[in-house]
């Protein structure tokens, strides 16, 4: 942990990699590590950035991340990219598509591979989270793949959740979920540039009308902005409204809620995982495991009593 608090790069990589190993002797050393971090962590601003895959995020984040460190800060980058479910490999080439960004002393930027983690985030996003931070990392960043279900769970680990979309009128509009709507608190129609500068002003005002139908809270109203990220002044900009947020929950508390509900989404987690682990790594209740899924599909046992009997077989162990 020393390492990690001077700020070396190498020693943060290599706690990371612990975290997202699957061996038992590496399990037992990343969560002593993480238990360290947790001491000197909670004092960055963490920032979430979703959208469709092509909307921009990777040469939003460049841009955004070289801003930063110009005016002082230290940046962390978690590009999560998915996984094959074939073969289990991933691409991992956000530090290519961020190259001015990696090359900075006061960047990090670590891609990670979704592993069969439900999401679209890596199964360790959180613990990477607290060891950046712990390393001194004052705002991160993190990027998701923008499909499935990756904009809910990464919403359960951030500070700010920001949603890009393309300047598309009303077909991009009806492609976002209004869970999207609800959990997004800053909107960015991205690309804002040349010819598509009119699409993108329409696609803002159809976006601040569906907002205007939504339950909002009681101290901040989603703003909507339009955005290049080859304009310095686009990204200061909505670098801003990011900072008013901060600025505003910190004051107001609802930032350590939001943080004491976001450790209890976290600790359930857990526990869903070593739940998950105890059935895999017992051989007779993974063998009971797979009679009652053979039982299920031929309708010989409902799946409420299948699950049931596996909740007994645990409790026997």
């Amino acid at each position: 942990m020393t390492s990690i608090r001077s700020g070396k790069k190498r020693a943060l990589a290599k706690a990371i990699t612990l975290l997202e190993s699957s061996l038992d002797e590496h399990k037992e050393h990343s969560r002593s590590l993480v238990d360290e971090a947790l001491t000197h962590s909670g004092k960055s601003l963490r920032v979430g950035i979703t959208g469709v895959p092509g909307v921009g995020k990777s040469t939003f984040i460049e841009c955004l991340g070289l801003y930063l460190i110009n005016s002082g800060f230290k940046v962390a980058v978690l590009a999560v990219d998915p996984s094959s479910p074939i073969t289990g490999g991933s691409i991992l080439g956000d530090k290519t598509r961020m190259e001015m960004l990696s090359r900075e002393e006061n960047a990090f930027i670590r891609p990670s591979p979704t592993s069969g983690s439900l999401g679209g985030v890596a199964q360790k996003t959180r613990e990477t989270i607290l060891l950046c931070e712990a390393a001194g990392y004052d705002v991160v960043l993190i990027e998701t793949v923008g499909v499935g279900q990756s904009e809910y769970h990464v919403s359960e680990m951030v500070d700010f959740f920001l949603v890009m979309i393309l300047p598309g009128g009303g077909d991009e509009l009806q492609g976002l979920k209004k869970g999207i709507l609800e959990l997004a608190d800053g909107m960015v129609v991205n690309k804002c540039d040349g010819d598509t500068v009119q699409s993108a002003n329409v696609s803002k005002q159809q976006l601040v009308s569906a907002l205007g139908l939504l339950s909002q809270s009681e101290y901040w109203s989603t703003p909507v902005l339009t955005c290049s990220s080859f304009n310095k002044k686009d990204v200061i900009q909505v670098w801003a409204m990011i900072g008013e947020y901060f600025d505003l929950v910190k004051a107001n508390g609802e930032l350590q809620k939001r943080r004491n509900k976001q450790n209890i989404n976290w600790m359930n987690a857990l526990i869903e995982e070593a739940l998950i682990g105890r059935i895999n790594s017992n051989s007779k209740v993974k063998t009971l495991l797979l009679e009652l899924e053979t039982s299920v599909k031929k309708m010989e046992i409902t799946p409420y009593a299948a699950a049931k009997e596996v909740i007994q077989a645990l409790d026997g162990l």
